[in-house]
Formats: structure tokens, C-alpha cells, sequence
């Protein structure tokens, strides 16, 4: 556990030293992508109900698979996302990116922004079968410009880490702030930062604590510790690393004085690959809808 703390304070160390941009949203991906959304049909509905539900035999829920492409097919646009996310993530459908990734082109393409979104990281993910920074940036623009907030935040930080595009703190700080305003808590803890240095926006302390504390009220942890500890250190660079310390600090005695949880499964295109290369070499076939027992994955991974 010490080990952990001298490094984390090593980590922050070599970040004031680098001036290396930081973002706090490890958290993130529990929230982004909500299970529900507008607009969703009768029939869609009651076949998520099925598929999500894990007191039902694996046949009535292989079954509500089955009906869901067919919905898909018809052009249903939030079928046609939830298929896109289950190609992507598994366990119910045999992982496949490139099924994935077509499948949420059709939802994007009929214009919801939920789709828009998600298309938009995935092609800016590490997955070498879709990787495409520059088509991520435009469905992330257009889901931000359908009033995603999760896209608007996304493309801020694209925009101050220069990773996907150029990099332009101004560009950054106009997305975070419509991120912002329409109540992301990460937009605004980011958007805080900005104005406390400067980045992309006029230097103003008191603008800084307004969006500190819009993010510490949804529950926001450094903005909350910022919040509490502003007057008490100096610079600002050292505040900040000073806050990340002292969270980490705390999940590091957290975890290891509470038990862990098996929740928030998220498979990545590696660790796809290890399943389908297993799941061959076990005698499925690649578009085996077969639940994957064996692994131990929860229904509610992604």
C-alpha cells in the first residue's frame, strides 16, 4: 500500500514538472452511455427487458436476441445501437468490431445522438480493426452538435490533449463549456481547471470556484477537494496535483479495507480477442450467441 502512495506522489510529481495535462474521469464510462433513452419503440423495449434480464433461461434470452436484430434490421434505431454495443462488449453476442462498428453506423446515420457518440469513441479507441481518429472527431461533433453532452466533453478533451487533432485550449474550453452547461460534472470540474490556469480562457479565480462547485454538487470528489483546500496551496498546478493526491490516496486505503466488486465489466478489443480465440478453439462458431459462463462475465458489462 505504501509502495502505491510513493508512487502516485512520484506520478504527480513528474506531472507539475512536465505540465502534463490531467483528467479526472476514470469513472466516466459508468455513466456515459445510459441504458435508457428517448423515442424507443414498444417492441425494443421489451426485449431489452429480456436480454438484460439474468433470472431467465439462456434460451429465452438467445431467443430476445434473435428478435432484436430482426428489429434491428427493420431499421429500429435504438435495436440497431443496443446490437452495436453488444458486438462491441459481449458476453451475449460473440464480440466483433467491425459488426459493431456497422451496426452503430446505422443508428448513427438515422441521426441518434446516443449512436453518434459511441460510434465516435469507438473509432477513436484503441481497437486497430476500426480505429479512425478523423471519422471519430465528425460523429462526435455531430452527436455534440445533437446536444450530447458525453460528445462535447469528449471532443474538449480531444481538442487540449491535441492526441486526435490539433491541439486548441480555446476550441477545448467552447466544448467543455457546452458540455458544462448542459450539466456534465466532468465539463465542469474540467472547465474550472481552465479558468484557474488560464488555459483557453481569461485567468479568473472566481469563475474557477462557481464551476468547482457546480461539479462537487453531483458528487464530484476533486472538485469537492479543490473546493476545500483553495486557500491553501499555491500555485495552482501544485492545487491541483495536491487534490489528485489526496483522492488517490483515499481509493488506495478504500480498496484495500473493502471488498472488490465484480460490476462495471468493460472488455476491451484485447482482451475481445482472447475470448474469441478461446471460445474457436473450444469448437463455438464465431457468431455463436452462447453466453460465456465459463469467464464469470455479469449481463450488465458495458
Amino acid at each position: 500500500m505504501f509502495r502505491q502512495i510513493k508512487n502516485a506522489v512520484i506520478q504527480e510529481a513528474e506531472r507539475i514538472r512536465m505540465g502534463e495535462i490531467t483528467f479526472e474521469d476514470a469513472d466516466l464510462t459508468e455513466h456515459d452511455e445510459p441504458e435508457h433513452g428517448r423515442g424507443e419503440s414498444y417492441d425494443f423495449w421489451e426485449l431489452r427487458q429480456i436480454i438484460w434480464d439474468d433470472t431467465l433461461s439462456l434460451a429465452d434470452r438467445d431467443g430476445a436476441m434473435e428478435e432484436l436484430e430482426r428489429l434491428a434490421e427493420r431499421g429500429d434505431t435504438h435495436a440497431q445501437y443496443l446490437m452495436g454495443q453488444l458486438y462491441r462488449d459481449g458476453p451475449l453476442l460473440f464480440p466483433d468490431s467491425q459488426k459493431a462498428k456497422d451496426w452503430l453506423t446505422q443508428a448513427a446515420e438515422q441521426g441518434l445522438p446516443e449512436a453518434q457518440y459511441v460510434l465516435g469513441k469507438f473509432l477513436l479507441s484503441d481497437d486497430p480493426e476500426v480505429r479512425n481518429p478523423k471519422e471519430g472527431i465528425r460523429w462526435l461533433k455531430q452527436a455534440a452538435e445533437n446536444g450530447n453532452r458525453f460528445a462535447a466533453y469528449r471532443l474538449g478533451r480531444e481538442y487540449l490533449t491535441g492526441e486526435a487533432m490539433t491541439k486548441d485550449t480555446s476550441k477545448a474550453a467552447k466544448w467543455f463549456t457546452r458540455s458544462a452547461e448542459a450539466g456534465n460534472q466532468y465539463a465542469q470540474y474540467m472547465l474550472g481547471k481552465l479558468y484557474l490556469t488560464g488555459q483557453g480562457v481569461t485567468h479568473d479565480q472566481t469563475q474557477a470556484m462557481v464551476w468547482f462547485g457546480r461539479s462537487a454538487a453531483q458528487g464530484n470528489q476533486y472538485a469537492q477537494l479543490f473546493l476545500e483546500r483553495q486557500n491553501e496551496i499555491r500555485p495552482p498546478s501544485v492545487m491541483l496535483a495536491a487534490t489528485r493526491l489526496l483522492y488517490h490516496m483515499s481509493r488506495i486505503f478504500e480498496n484495500h479495507s473493502l471488498p472488490q466488486s465484480d460490476a462495471g465489466l468493460h472488455i476491451d478489443w484485447k482482451r475481445r480477442q482472447q475470448l474469441r480465440e478461446k471460445r474457436i478453439a473450444l469448437g463455438h462458431k464465431p457468431n455463436d450467441h452462447e453466453e460465456e459462463q465459463s469467464q464469470g462475465m455479469t449481463m450488465k458489462g458495458w
